[in-house]
């Protein structure tokens, strides 16, 4: 089989499974396992994140939605010269990922496999579809991923419960959303701003103030750990006004923010850190 995956978690999860050597085509944004970095590249960012703030990424977002425009393009011709077999694409978050219906009325007569996740258990059945598609046992996997999941719980469960926030975006605070609030619970954080299942949303600071954390987690949405803490010392101010007695930076792109295998080490990275 012949895969093109437009999702960062989807070409994990394919690795994952074994099905590296069957994905010919990926995006500007997968950058693991390493082996996905030498795969034809037929996406693109229309927008130039690297030199801004969080404020500013927030607002050229913003003004994108607003305007109609997305944040990427993509090479549909390339991708049909590859003749997949298969594309594998997202209707999680127009931000986050390529949205499926971008792609879909050029890519008619491609076979495409949606992937919408909302929880964790999302994220785990979204691998066995995957897997059920490509024609491959995901049970191996699967079953080390819940093994680990277990292993992760029950370490947390032997650690007394803490109160608090986890944050997916700094300026302005975005509290969490979709599958991270479940890992946040299982790692025993009671975060009262959390939104399971739903999308993450914008905040002020006064409301992560007013809930009082013990503790802070900061994991940027699509910063590596270096971006991550640039972003929160030009915000120490405003983090410290939170009177949490611990803050926790965290590597934002590789950990919580793909819906793929790796959430199970970001649950294990949580627990290891709280």
């Amino acid at each position: 089989m012949r895969v093109v995956s437009l999702l960062p978690s989807a070409t994990e999860a394919l690795f994952a499974l074994g099905l590296g050597d069957q994905v010919v085509a990926v995006t500007h944004e997968c950058d693991y396992p390493p082996e996905a970095a030498s795969l034809p590249v037929v996406t693109r960012s229309t927008l130039d994140l690297q030199q801004r703030t969080s404020a500013e990424i927030d607002d050229a977002v913003a003004l994108a939605a607003r305007e109609g425009r997305s944040l990427y393009e993509v090479d549909t011709d390339a991708i049909l010269r590859l003749d997949p077999d298969l594309v594998v694409a997202q209707d999680i978050c127009d931000v986050c990922a390529i949205p499926a219906d971008q792609v879909a009325e050029d890519l008619r007569g491609v076979r495409m496999l949606r992937q919408h996740p909302h929880t964790l258990a999302d994220v785990l059945a979204d691998i066995d579809a995957l897997a059920d598609t490509c024609g491959v046992d995901s049970r191996p996997l699967m079953s080390q991923l819940r093994a680990r999941i277990e292993a992760a719980t029950a370490k947390a469960s032997n650690l007394p419960r803490v109160r608090g926030v986890f944050l997916e975006w700094l300026d302005p605070p975005y509290r969490a959303g979709h599958w991270t609030p479940d890992l946040v619970a299982l790692a025993g954080i009671d975060d009262p701003l959390a939104t399971a299942g739903i999308p993450s949303a914008a905040l002020e600071w006064d409301q992560v103030r007013a809930v009082q954390p013990e503790l802070l987690v900061l994991a940027p949405c699509g910063f590596n750990l270096e971006r991550a803490h640039r972003e929160a010392a030009a915000l120490r101010e405003r983090i410290a006004s939170t009177g949490a007695a611990r803050v926790i930076v965290m590597d934002g792109s590789a950990y919580f923010n793909r819906p793929g295998p790796r959430l199970v080490d970001s649950l294990e990275v949580l627990v290891a850190n709280r």
